[in-house]
């Protein structure tokens, strides 16, 4: 995947909640427009992420999946 990322966060490791907990104050500190790369590996993230961007405006760019490796790109609404 190509896409120009400004803030990279690895949550390998945490488990629900703590991924969407880190992605909310990372997002919080960025400025509208920038994107955020996240890697994980707590299968839920696949679930909460798309509904977190939904529900506060953000953009879901992409999503993958590489065994139990998941990696989101989320740009800032």
């Amino acid at each position: 995947m190509d896409i120009s990322i400004d803030n990279e966060l690895d949550a390998t490791g945490l488990r629900c909640p703590e991924p969407l907990m880190l992605v909310r104050n990372e997002i919080m500190d960025m400025k509208s427009g920038q994107v955020l790369k996240i890697v994980a590996t707590d299968p839920s993230t696949s679930w909460d992420f798309p509904k977190f961007c939904k529900f506060l405006n953000h953009e879901l760019i992409s999503q993958e999946v590489d065994g139990e490796i998941y990696s989101y790109w989320i740009r800032k609404g």
